[in-house]
């Protein structure tokens, strides 16, 4: 259970309600999130144009380039995002500003309910008032992004009356219960799995942007183009991207630029920041010139993504980097970029990670990086205890702890193995999400 906390007590009793709901095990499909919306006045039919993300890894990136691009160009933008990371608020964004606690607790009331009898999920639930909220308030553009998979997600009731375009991400094996679940029809390949649930999300007339991905998913992708009457554009073949000594190169048949790279460390957020411009370059809604696409990847930022933290009393004057991965690709992105940008240098890791999350994942790819592994558990939730991480693994009761039982040797430190250990470190440090 994705559980919340605030100061404001009004929220509190609204949180309090969504903690309280849970999915019955094998409910998939989108009819309770379409009765719940249909209750509610089918807000979802009445939003500015949506450019709408899936994907593994990187999918929240792509929206905060969006957003940023967006919003450099002078339009107001409404966001969702999932999880937050301090306060539940983070996940709408009202037209470039978080919703404030008063909207929030009047929101989530109206939306809870009207779903009392429907047993809707903490998901959904959220989804609809975004929506909601969404609809009631003018803006220019919306990104939303999908929270699971694609196929079931509970953002996928949008239709392409409402769709700017589609996008996808990189792709990786993750949430493997659900999106790997045995189920006639669908690929025995596991990224190929991966790639069929987040073409989910395809529609009729509406552009679908992707990543460049490997033969099998590849196919899965152009399968679900082609049954759902979407025009593809994919990394590769309809738009390229490469980085010189003069910044980030796009092309794509509308031309090419020359762009400065992003402020966001590493080299997969220029994949990132690429699928957002093919994004808004695939679509005919909404306008956005060069110079903003060029200032919203200077301006775009999204905490606990290989964030380096600010000094504060946590974590004095050294070093801290805080990343919210937790499975392979993640492990891989912050390998290629510490190799490409401090190669041969080592770092203490302090991780904790959910139990349903392959302990491995993330540490395998850091290899010999990792100068010692402190594990900590995830304030909340049930996490993997230090022998999942190798022999050499230690045990502290937090991150505080951890930190004070490292040694005085100057190395670098990453703090990383979930969003929710990312959010709390952030909540530690004062560094709130804005």
């Amino acid at each position: 259970m994705d559980f919340a906390r605030t100061d404001d007590p009004a929220v509190q009793t609204q949180l309090d309600r969504l903690a309280r709901l849970s999915v019955p095990d094998g409910r998939l499909g989108l009819d309770t999130i379409r009765q719940l919306l249909g209750r509610l006045g089918d807000p979802h039919h009445a939003l500015p144009p949506v450019f709408h993300v899936a994907g593994t890894n990187g999918k929240g990136s792509t929206c905060a380039f969006l957003r940023a691009m967006l919003e450099a160009d002078g339009k107001r933008v409404h966001v969702t995002t999932s999880p937050h990371l301090v306060r539940y608020n983070e996940r709408i964004r009202l037209a470039g500003e978080l919703i404030s606690d008063a909207a929030l607790a009047e929101l989530l009331q109206e939306v809870l309910d009207a779903g009392e009898d429907l047993a809707p999920s903490f998901f959904e639930v959220t989804i609809a008032a975004a929506f909601l909220a969404f609809s009631r308030t003018p803006a220019d553009a919306c990104v939303i992004e999908v929270g699971l998979g694609g196929r079931f997600d509970a953002t996928n009731v949008l239709t392409p009356e409402v769709l700017a375009a589609c996008g996808i991400a990189a792709l990786g094996i993750d949430h493997e219960r659900f999106l790997l679940a045995p189920e006639d029809g669908t690929p025995d390949d596991p990224l190929s799995r991966i790639a069929f649930e987040k073409a989910g999300i395809a529609k009729p007339g509406v552009s679908l942007v992707t990543m460049h991905y490997p033969e099998g998913a590849t196919l899965e992708v152009e399968r679900a183009a082609a049954r759902n009457g979407a025009p593809l554009s994919m990394q590769g073949r309809d738009w390229t991207l490469s980085t010189t000594p003069m910044g980030l190169h796009y092309a794509d048949r509308h031309g090419e630029m020359v762009l400065p790279l992003p402020t966001m460390t590493g080299p997969h957020q220029t994949e990132n920041a690429a699928l957002a411009i093919a994004m808004l370059r695939h679509q005919d809604f909404v306008s956005v010139s060069r110079d903003a696409v060029a200032e919203g990847l200077r301006a775009a930022r999204w905490p606990a993504r290989f964030q380096r933290l600010a000094p504060s009393p946590l974590t004095g004057d050294r070093v801290i980097w805080l990343d919210g991965g937790h499975n392979r690709n993640a492990g891989e992105a912050i390998a290629a970029h510490l190799a490409a940008h401090h190669p041969g240098e080592r770092m203490h890791v302090i991780i904790g990670m959910l139990a349903n999350k392959d302990p491995r994942g993330l540490l395998d790819p850091l290899g010999s990086i990792a100068a010692s592994v402190i594990c900590v558990p995830v304030p909340g939730h049930e996490s993997h205890p230090p022998a999942s991480f190798g022999e050499g693994a230690v045990s502290r009761p937090d991150v505080k702890a951890a930190l004070a039982a490292l040694p005085d040797d100057g190395l670098p430190v990453l703090i990383a193995g979930s969003l929710y250990l990312a959010g709390n470190v952030l909540e530690l440090t004062g560094e709130l999400p804005d």
